[in-house]
């Protein structure tokens, strides 16, 4: 009835959703609803239910936050007026954990004991330990809404913030005791994923005329296929993990039905069966079921037990359980009562016998059902979200510009995400031009073959601030200059600090200005933009107004005479403006010392297998410091290359060798060991050093090229002396290159060594050419393959 209604677009006949846990006359509680909505249209959809059920009758839900460990400390110390600094410290050496409680904290953490010995920090955790998981204060809950066929108040007392009229009415009991006297709860729950589709399908529209609809959308399309099975599944709903990806691309998906699966499969219950499905899927290990009944029901998934709707079917199939009494032994099996269980055993092997199953094999099979139930998942509930999974996957492979635009457009608040997704940009071979004032709207917009960036995701520029821009310049037409942009936008949207942000960004590059000239004239341009604006509200014209000449303001902004700021400045505050770089990258300058030393680029990290060790290079992007239970420090660094990011972690011992490079944007060739989780996988870090440094303490083998077709003896003793003079401890290859031989490497003696540096780089560069020599941390004589003796 649900898909009749178009309240579902997943056909449940076709893919064997049951929904017997819903009408089951048994079950002693209403089921739970929750309804996923586009993240911007949520408030739509609350007002509708008000105006149709009445605004008596509908009300969103209260939640307490309580004191939790971090925030009673600050709270107390802020009352008992100790000092920030001291307050501030004991605080963070509280574990940043869920559930973590001022007890855990002091058992693990040797020097909140030894500060607790203090008297003021003995009075702060005295008080602090009585008020820990108090309510601290009420809020709305995230989602839910309670709906009543009487008004709310014949049934709960009702809440108001500060009795404030704009405020939300919520009920005053939490959704747990609404439940409890027979209310209905509804969760209308933003997604934004839904919203990144809206967008995309819109753009669609706008860019190519093509009007998509999702229902009509075929699932089995040959492209998103191939998409998931490269494992391309950056912005693809559920499928964006390390672990999501590496599964996709071990199945090799190739039907919808996987992907139902792929979702169900990853979850910490069920992770033993994951190798156990790729070995059957490939016919690695062979499909064996305990008796042919259970064939039918356990094809799609290969024979492995997956589902709970398998383990209902299976109870029908096989033991002749009605389907309501099929749902009762599911549940039975998940909360493993042994009562219920032991009774329901003896029902089903009697009911197997009936259909001529041995009483042995109806054993085994409950026995297997009774193991698989606790991991089981709900295939409906699989199926939905991977029907939006491979949405975004067929948006991705079938309109890449529009579908990457709505991305970034989604994640504009978090400035690791955009990263994340505009490396993937480059990836696929998109440009992200930085924002235009001109140009560029509210979020990213696809312009030509390229995504331009959205002014709101510029730092201190709000979302008012873009609108007045963007309707002015609709009306008006394009911004020639700063000085023109203050004059006709509203000032009090427009303030110094969003003006600033802008130039950083490059907003102001169409205007042939460069980003230093419009940053210099900043000042002069809002005074001009107020003086002009205050003018025309006192209804004052000025005598070149009426002459129609406007020589002199003109001739005031004009762009000073200065240069644009060196790129490293430019580079600097284009990130403090966006987050990221976009124009470029620091590391740029560093990426032939990188490739020479690296064993792996960022996004080759999830290839590589656990334990692996590597080197790889980057510039530090964040670090997190944190106190281990022995009271040593450690940290959780983001290292960022030209390909992406990843996590190192820095335990204690190596904290303290190499915490002097251990800051933001500095450039750093850090050796270590991957390991791989659930979530990902990250690096741990054995050395690191400073990307100067590094080219000393790694690389062991200095290569030089020789082309022997008019290599002349002043040259070769010129080249003799700039190697003496950079004499050191790494082995010397000359590689000859001759059209006769082909290439012939050749190791110098001992007393060849030399020492790499930027200055023999430079050397030998201007004496035979930019490819004439490249650096390796090994002793290897050649690493690319090509043929070689010594």
């Amino acid at each position: 009835m649900s898909y009749a209604l178009r309240i579902t677009d997943l056909d449940p006949l076709k893919y064997g959703l049951q929904f017997e846990r819903f009408v089951n006359p048994e079950r002693v509680s209403p089921p739970d609803f929750d309804i996923d909505f586009c993240y911007n249209r949520r408030e739509k959809v609350i007002n509708y239910v008000r105006e149709k059920y009445g605004d008596r009758n509908v009300s969103q839900i209260i939640t307490f936050g309580k004191m939790a460990a971090r925030a009673v400390i600050r709270d107390v110390g802020r009352v008992l007026n100790l000092p920030y600094g001291l307050v501030d410290k004991v605080a963070k050496l509280v574990p940043w954990q869920p559930g973590v409680t001022l007890a855990d904290a002091l058992e693990k953490e040797q020097e909140l004991r030894r500060m607790k010995e203090q008297p003021e920090i003995a009075r702060l955790w005295e008080i602090a330990t009585a008020l820990e998981g108090l309510v601290r204060h009420a809020s709305v809950h995230a989602a839910g809404v309670v709906i009543s066929a009487q008004p709310l108040t014949e049934y709960v007392p009702l809440h108001r913030a500060k009795g404030d009229p704009r405020e939300p009415i919520t009920t005053q009991y939490e959704s747990s005791a609404l439940e409890k006297i027979g209310l209905m709860k509804i969760d209308f729950l933003g997604l934004r994923t839904l919203t990144v589709i809206d967008d995309t399908i819109r753009s669609v529209k706008e860019n190519q005329g093509v009007e998509l609809e999702l229902s009509d959308i075929a699932l089995d399309d040959p492209q998103t296929f191939e998409l998931l099975r490269g494992a391309r599944c950056a912005g693809v709903f559920q499928l964006e993990s390390a672990g999501m990806r590496d599964l996709a691309r071990k199945i090799g998906i190739e039907r919808f039905e996987e992907i139902v699966a792929l979702v169900a499969l990853f979850r910490p219950g069920p992770m033993h069966m994951l190798e156990d499905y790729v070995q059957r899927k490939h016919g690695l290990t062979p499909i064996k079921y305990d008796h042919s009944l259970l064939k039918p029901v356990l094809e799609e998934t290969y024979g492995v037990m997956l589902y709970q709707e398998q383990v209902i079917k299976i109870a029908s199939e096989v033991g002749g359980f009605p389907l309501g009494k099929a749902d009762l032994l599911r549940r039975a099996m998940g909360k493993k009562d042994p009562d219920e269980m032991a009774k329901l055993r003896e029902d089903f092997i009697k009911g197997a016998r009936k259909r001529k199953v041995s009483a042995r094999t109806a054993e085994k099979i409950f026995n297997h059902m009774a193991q698989f139930a606790g991991y089981g998942f709900n295939k409906s509930h699989s199926a939905a979200y991977a029907l939006i999974a491979y949405w975004t996957a067929y948006l991705k492979a079938r309109y890449p510009l529009e579908f990457m635009a709505a991305t970034l457009s989604g994640e504009m608040g978090n400035s690791d995400k955009l990263a994340g997704y505009i490396e993937e940009c480059k990836r696929m071979g998109i440009a992200v031009r930085p924002p235009d004032i001109n140009e560029s709207h509210k979020s990213f917009t696809v312009v030509g073959d390229a995504i331009r960036f959205g002014l709101v995701a510029v730092k201190n520029v709000g979302e008012g601030t873009v609108e007045a821009i963007v309707e002015e310049r609709e009306s008006g037409g394009e911004y020639p200059s700063v000085f023109d942009l203050c004059a006709r936008v509203d000032m009090r949207q427009l303030n110094r600090r969003a003006l600033e942000s802008l130039v950083k960004a490059g907003a102001f590059d169409s205007t042939g200005a460069n980003r230093n000239q419009a940053f210099t004239v900043v000042d002069r341009a809002v005074e001009h933009g107020q003086l002009i604006q205050r003018e025309k509200q006192s209804g004052q014209i000025s005598l070149f107004d009426l002459l129609g000449d406007d020589s002199s303001a003109v001739s005031d902004q004009r762009p000073p005479d200065v240069e644009e700021w060196p790129e490293n400045k430019l580079l600097a505050n284009e990130k403090e403006a966006l987050g990221f770089y976009v124009t470029g990258h620091p590391l740029a300058q560093f990426a032939s010392t990188i490739a020479q030393l690296a064993t792996a680029k960022t996004s080759d990290i999830s290839t590589l297998e656990d334990g692996a060790s590597v080197t790889v290079g980057g510039i530090i992007a964040k670090v997190k410091l944190q106190t281990t239970r022995r009271g040593d420090r450690m940290a959780f660094v983001t290292l960022e290359d030209l390909d992406g990011f990843v996590e190192l972690i820095v335990y204690a011992e190596t904290y303290q060798k190499s915490k002097g490079v251990l800051m933001e944007d500095v450039p750093v060739i850090v050796v270590g060991r991957l390991s791989s989780n659930n979530g990902g996988t990250r690096i741990v870090a054995n050395e690191i050093f400073h990307i100067d440094e590094a080219q000393k303490r790694l690389v062991r083998a200095v290569h030089v090229k020789l082309v022997t077709a008019g290599l002349e003896e002043p040259r070769l003793r010129e080249l003799a002396s700039v190697l003496s003079a950079h004499s050191g401890q790494c082995d010397l290859y000359f590689h000859l290159v001759s059209q006769r031989h082909g290439e012939v490497t050749i190791k110098a003696g001992a007393r060849s060594r030399v020492e790499p540096s930027p200055a023999l780089v430079e050397a030998t560069q201007e004496l035979l050419g930019e490819e004439s020599i490249w650096f390796t941390a090994a002793n290897q004589p050649r690493e690319d393959g090509h043929p070689s003796s010594s």
